[in-house]
């Protein structure tokens, strides 16, 4: 009985140890309520943390969301209901102009944390916006913040050598995508400028490894969606600036 009651307690103990620097967050729903012709749904998570890494995780995450639908670019917005309601505005003046717009318009935002260890947390933000015409657009935006720094990490914060990163990135997008080595990079329909391969503007870690992630139009048509390249951490690990194991 006791060598039980000695084993549980050190389990405690162990998970306790391996989840003490993961930061402590709450989900938190925002929707519009009255307005029938703009639908708006926020489900963010909410660090409550009374950490300067808390802070900046929140802000980050509400500076997102406010740019998403913040339609009035001469007027400044600094909270998300503002944010809500210039977007619902968006609308009516659009409606004002072209009476017989009668589709309502729709904002769907979501966001879920991908990856954390003792260095490092990302954060997958999903947006969904229809605005009119023939269909709406949606978009994946990674979030990535040193923990031990606490502050929000650029792309090119993330590598020792972005160069030689990109050299790997290339070779494994050519592999995904049967690209031969000796042919342009835009051989087979994509559309990178000036015919060179380049990293995406949304790089973020998940139990998977590092993921690169071009969102609709950034180098092909919206017909082809959202493209992922999903490196493993053991291909990735010589390249980062920070440990990435979980």
């Amino acid at each position: 009985m006791k060598s039980s009651i000695c084993f549980i307690c050190m389990l405690l103990l162990l998970i306790g140890c391996q989840n003490h620097d993961k930061l402590t967050f709450e989900p938190v729903l925002i929707q519009s309520e009255s307005n029938v012709n703009c639908t708006i749904q926020i489900k963010i998570p909410q660090a409550i943390d009374d950490t300067k890494l808390a802070s900046v995780v929140n802000t980050a995450l509400r500076e997102e969301v406010i740019s998403l639908l913040h339609f009035d670019e001469e007027s400044e917005v600094s909270d998300i209901n503002t944010a809500m309601a210039s977007f619902e505005s968006g609308f009516e003046i659009l409606q004002q102009r072209y009476a017989d717009e009668t589709t309502p318009w729709e904002a769907k935002i979501d966001a879920e944390i991908t990856f954390e260890n003792a260095s490092i947390l990302s954060i997958a933000l999903n947006a969904f916006l229809f605005t009119g015409g023939a269909h709406g657009y949606s978009s994946e935006r990674f979030l990535n913040f040193d923990k031990i720094e606490g502050h929000e990490l650029e792309n090119w914060q993330l590598f020792k050598n972005s160069e030689a990163f990109q050299h790997l990135a290339e070779s494994k997008f050519r592999a995904q995508e049967n690209i031969p080595p000796d042919k342009p990079i835009n051989h087979t329909g994509f559309m990178f400028e000036e015919d060179s391969f380049y990293l995406p503007e949304n790089i973020g870690f998940t139990e998977k490894g590092l993921t690169l992630l071009y969102n609709q139009y950034e180098i092909s048509s919206f017909a082809d969606g959202t493209l992922e390249l999903v490196l493993p951490f053991e291909e990735i690990q010589k390249f980062m600036a920070t440990e990435t194991k979980l």
